[in-house]
């Protein structure tokens, strides 16, 4: 199942992001330039970093450092705005004191313009860090997420100014864009269908008759599927040894036969269906996957389903910090690993 996802990644990328969708302005691009410059200077001075920590104590600012942007570090522009805003009044005093620094003391319109834009983004920061989850975020997340930004994380308030209402507007247009093709609006509703936590909340009335009829399709097919690769010799080895008869053996046999005719697997996949979709809401912090572990008793065949959609993850996030696992393992004195040997490394420092 081939499915491009990584909302994580876009919205922790988020300036970059927003050159992608179209809300490249010079007026950002021009305020980050001068942030970065300035945060420079103080990286490369200790005299600079002293007569900070100086003024901080004179203005009764909080003796913090300043951050500097990683490429590699999601989210790290944003934190490095943050901080310079928090920290400006020192930051003015202690560039325009020296003759050579005082062109990178920001203008109000650039102050205006940071604060815009941290704004904007700053909501998603703690909120990214939750979605990166490696073993509770699933793909089913997808729709609930997309509601959460549009209703509250991304919704444009009356004090905003037009800059942050552009970039919020922007952002929920390229995330609603990225996800609205037919394959992946079918992907998303299964997903979130097959997620106890959720279920038909984030499905469209108008399709969600629609949704439960592709999934009773596609779980006969998978019981189907399993039948026919078990084969008949996996059923004489599952086959248990004969037993002593009991006494209530005998009154079973002997029972007289008031049942209906059995009901075909169809009908028992949508009673199913149905008794799952009825059962009571459950925590927003339980892990589906346990769910569907501890109640697969409980639905057989719809656990089926739910194990070929809620294995796909929601963001790149899990496979990148693989990458740099890998990372600290291959390195310039250990190059000549063989790839079996890394494999097993990778494996050994993400399960033990």
């Amino acid at each position: 199942m081939q499915f491009k996802l990584g909302v994580t990644k876009n919205i922790l990328n988020v300036f970059t992001f927003i050159s992608e969708s179209g809300v490249k302005d010079p007026r950002i691009d021009r305020a980050i330039g001068v942030c970065k410059k300035a945060v420079s200077a103080f990286s490369y001075s200790w005299k600079k970093r002293r007569d900070m920590t100086e003024v901080q104590a004179e203005l009764g600012l909080p003796q913090h450092l300043l951050i500097s942007e990683s490429p590699t570090r999601w989210g790290s522009r944003q934190k490095m705005i943050e901080r310079f805003l928090e920290q400006e009044k020192a930051i003015t005093r202690v560039l325009g004191a020296d003759k050579k620094t005082r062109h990178l003391v920001p203008t109000w319109q650039d102050l205006e313009v940071l604060e815009a834009t941290n704004k904007a983004v700053k909501p998603l920061q703690d909120f990214t860090d939750a979605l990166s989850g490696e073993s509770y975020v699933s793909v089913s997340c997808i729709k609930p997420v997309l509601h959460l930004f549009k209703t509250s994380l991304l919704l444009p308030e009356e004090e905003d100014l037009e800059l942050t209402k552009t970039i919020k507007a922007n952002i929920m247009r390229y995330l609603e864009s990225k996800y609205c093709d037919l394959e992946k609006e079918e992907l998303l509703d299964m997903a979130t269908l097959l997620d106890p936590r959720f279920r038909t909340t984030y499905i469209d009335a108008s399709k969600l008759e629609v949704v439960k009829k592709r999934a009773v399709s596609e779980i006969s097919a998978l019981c189907n599927s399993t039948t026919e690769e078990a084969g008949p010799s996996a059923v004489q080895e599952n086959t248990p040894p004969k037993k002593k008869m009991t006494l209530g053996a005998f009154f079973k046999k002997s029972a007289p036969s008031t049942m209906l005719h059995p009901q075909s697997e169809k009908t028992k996949i949508e009673t199913e269906l149905a008794t799952y979709l009825l059962i009571p809401d459950i925590e927003p912090d339980t892990d589906p996957l346990e769910w569907w572990k501890l109640h697969q008793p409980n639905f057989p065949r719809l656990s089926l389903l739910a194990k070929k959609y809620l294995s796909v993850p929601a963001t790149s996030a899990p496979s990148e910090r693989v990458f740099s696992v890998g990372g600290g393992i291959v390195t310039c004195n250990r190059a000549c690993l063989k790839p079996d040997v890394v494999d097993r490394l990778i494996f050994l420092a993400k399960n033990v």
